[in-house]
């Protein structure tokens, strides 16, 4: 299975800030409140929460960072 590359921007978003927000929402939560028994549901509670605001939030942040990054690691002129 192939998907256009033009959602190449899209599927990068949603699989890092999926990533991301997993790991420092159980992160966060384990350190806050240990490893109580309802922990899973906490957790995907937590995530729903923030993951619904950091997806969208890389879409339009990722592309900048791309630009900024492609030019203070160009290659000097001699």
């Amino acid at each position: 299975m192939s998907l256009n590359p033009r959602y190449a921007p899209v599927l990068f978003s949603g699989l890092v800030s999926a990533i991301m927000v997993g790991v420092v929402s159980a992160v966060v939560l384990l350190l806050n409140q240990g490893f109580p028994s309802d922990f899973i549901y906490r957790w995907m509670k937590s995530f729903a929460t923030t993951w619904s605001v950091a997806f969208p939030a890389l879409l339009v942040v990722a592309p900048r960072v791309r630009r900024f990054v492609a030019k203070v690691t160009a290659p000097r002129s001699p």
